[in-house]
């Protein structure tokens, strides 16, 4: 469907701003009336990491007045290989200020505004008001759903990107013209299900390939060109090189939104199993380190993680069983019955899980990591790699 333009246009233009933009002002559906239009929005991207960053410096080459960033987190070694706005120089800095300052070198006309707080829901609205539109990059759900929901209660359109391994999807929401994201998601997957990008890997330049087309569909909705992808999902196949689109529609049994929630909560980053079996039977890596140095033939550790996981770093000693096959059983002919077990994965999440089958299998004094693999490169072993 064709929208209105989402922004009234600014007063006018510099020599400077008509020399740099030249290339859009000669195309018909831009020209002046849409340049004017990008220079007096204001679009607030939500995370400067994998999809934020070719978002952001696109959005700012293509002349969006102004910017805002949310992110609390700041750049690691492990972010340069898809998060193209940050360098070497940057490791250990914000990433807001990174971006900033990326931001300013390709387009000094950009006002950047920086949110460097966690997005929550006692902040969300207050963030989310001044602007036009939002992107939102994140990779977990509960971001998501506050993201989506504060949308709604603000009446704002955003752009939605995704991406996972060698797939990615797009659309755009906006509550008053078409569907919104419960509309495509009504509840979230069950806790552990969907692994993230950190869990799962990503092969960096699909973050390129999905971040342009948000921002496409930002230059559209901003100045009322074309036909945005409300109510249509695109979903891309970086590795059979195909691009399919589905329709999305509202749901009239959809709950109205009336406030934002517990998002956490509501998500479950980890089910109530996991953390009941976690509860009491947590070690931490200093004292893995003790076991296996003193008591190493009385015990069995096991990582759960993926296979080429395990081949990036792992704990010595430690027996490859993926948390699949404690979900469906297969592990349990693996385990032995005379030694303790003791489970670790990368952070803690998967251990969890797997604990709780491990337990309900009857090894009642089976424990896991708390922090996993990376507590053990940090807090351990530092010279082994961390990912």
């Amino acid at each position: 469907m064709s929208l209105p333009p989402l922004v009234e246009p600014a007063d006018e233009l510099t020599v400077d701003e008509v020399r740099r933009y030249s290339r859009h002002l000669i195309i018909p559906d831009v020209g002046m009336d849409g340049q004017k239009r990008l220079k007096n929005a204001k679009v607030l991207v939500v995370g400067a990491g994998g999809l934020g960053s070719p978002a952001l410096l696109y959005l700012a080459a293509a002349g969006v007045g102004t910017l805002g960033i949310i992110d609390f987190d700041v750049v690691d070694e492990s972010n340069l290989q898809r998060q193209v706005i940050h360098g070497q120089s940057d490791v250990g800095r914000p990433k807001a200020e990174s971006a900033r300052d990326s931001i300013k070198e390709v387009n000094p006309n950009v006002e950047v505004i920086l949110h460097q707080d966690r997005l929550e829901s006692d902040n969300a609205l207050e963030i989310f008001a001044p602007y036009d539109l939002i992107l939102d990059g994140t990779d977990n759900f509960a971001t998501r759903y506050l993201v989506n929901d504060a949308a709604v209660l603000l009446d704002k359109p955003y752009v939605w990107g995704s991406i996972y391994r060698f797939d990615g999807q797009v659309s755009v929401f906006w509550n008053e013209h078409g569907p919104q994201y419960r509309d495509l998601y009504p509840e979230p997957p069950p806790p552990g299900m969907v692994p993230s990008c950190a869990e799962g890997g990503v092969l960096g330049v699909l973050c390129a390939s999905i971040g342009a087309v948000m921002v496409n569909e930002a230059i559209k909705l901003i100045t009322g060109i074309g036909d945005p992808l409300v109510g249509r999902l695109l979903i891309f196949d970086a590795l059979e090189m195909t691009w399919r689109e589905v329709k999305v529609r509202k749901d009239p049994d959809t709950e109205p939104i009336t406030e934002l929630i517990d998002y956490e909560a509501f998500c479950g980053a980890v089910s109530e199993e996991a953390t009941e079996a976690a509860a009491g039977s947590t070690i931490t890596a200093p004292e893995l380190k003790e076991l296996l140095d003193t008591k190493a033939e009385d015990i069995f550790l096991v990582d759960v993680r993926e296979k080429n996981e395990y081949e990036i770093v792992s704990i010595p000693t430690a027996t490859l069983i993926p948390k699949g096959e404690f979900l469906n059983g297969k592990a349990f002919e693996k385990l032995p019955q005379d030694k303790r077990i003791v489970l670790h994965c990368k952070s803690g999440v998967r251990s969890a899980e797997a604990l709780a089958a491990v337990h309900a299998a009857g090894f009642s004094d089976a424990v896991h990591v708390g922090g996993g693999v990376l507590a053990w490169v940090n807090q351990v072993d530092p010279s082994l790699p961390a990912y």
